[in-house]
């Protein structure tokens, strides 16, 4: 009999080590930013090509993007915001210190 890991196991462990957390806050964060512009993409009822044009990027990277993939810089979520002719808005919430 083989002595495996858990699913729940393996997770705890990874989060545990330093960095972690911090690199699934900046994964969550990145596929937010992306399944909103996608939402309001698709409200409009625009393809990606037509939005990638728009905002001065390539198809693949929107989609990228869009996924989750990748973690976009304040610069092209301007461009994005321009093309949908929206403003973006960058803010600080105030968090509950840790104890």
């Amino acid at each position: 009999m083989t002595d495996r890991t858990g699913w729940d196991d393996l997770r705890e462990t990874r989060m545990a080590e330093p960095g972690a957390m911090d690199a699934y806050d900046a994964t969550r964060r990145a596929f937010e930013l992306g399944a909103t512009v996608r939402t309001m993409r698709e409200q409009r009822g625009w393809t990606q090509t037509r939005l990638a044009e728009a905002a001065g990027m390539t198809q693949s990277a929107l989609a990228r993007f869009e996924a989750g993939g990748t973690v976009p810089t304040l610069a092209l979520l301007e461009r994005i915001a321009h093309a949908f002719h929206a403003q973006l808005v960058v803010r600080f919430d105030e968090t509950t210190p840790a104890a």
